[in-house]
This record gives C-alpha cells, sequence and structure tokens, in this order.
C-alpha cells in the first residue's frame, strides 16, 4: 500500500516568504545534493543527527529559482500552480542542466 503524499515531484510551490520553487524527484534531489548548495531558507527541515528523508509528506525537497536547494517543511510551502512561465521555465531549465 502507498502512502498518499502531500506534495508529488514537479509541483510548483512557494514559501512563506512568497520564493518561487518547484519540487524535486528523488532522482533529482541526490543530483542536486552533488551539484548545488543548499539553501537553508527559513523552513527548512532540520533536526540534529537527522539526515534527509524525502517522504513528501513532512520533508520536501524544492529547488528555488536561485539555483539553490532544500529539504523543506511542508507546513512551510504552500502550492502556486499559478507561477509566471518565465519561473516555471527557469526552474526547469535547472532540472534539465542537472541531467534530471
Amino acid at each position: 500500500m502507498e502512502r498518499k503524499r502531500t506534495f508529488e515531484p514537479g509541483d510548483m510551490v512557494a514559501t512563506f516568504t512568497g520564493e518561487a520553487g518547484m519540487v524535486l524527484s528523488k532522482t533529482a534531489f541526490s543530483t542536486a545534493t552533488n551539484h548545488l548548495k543548499e539553501g537553508r531558507r527559513p523552513g527548512h527541515f532540520f533536526a540534529p543527527g537527522c539526515c534527509h528523508n524525502p517522504d513528501y509528506v513532512t520533508q520536501v525537497p524544492v529547488l528555488f529559482e536561485d539555483g539553490r536547494y532544500d529539504m523543506m517543511r511542508s507546513m512551510n510551502i504552500k502550492r502556486a500552480p499559478d507561477l509566471p512561465p518565465e519561473k516555471q521555465k527557469r526552474l526547469q531549465g535547472i532540472i534539465h542542466e542537472l541531467g534530471g
């Protein structure tokens, strides 16, 4: 039985501070951790001694416009399907550059 996810890879999201991002798949997230810097934005998931485990319910990997990623807490992001097309293209371009 598969658990229902709050967010799906490819969803456009925004933080409570208004920063636009895109939810990453597990493979794109592992690639991003090797090639991009972590942003450490307000609302990112942090627990001492705990590793990142994207479950898309409480821990959601998000790529942001500035080319940085964060493992965000789901309560600190919201869906943003109405992002301007330029922002969506920018985010998809970063993913494409990573090979994901």
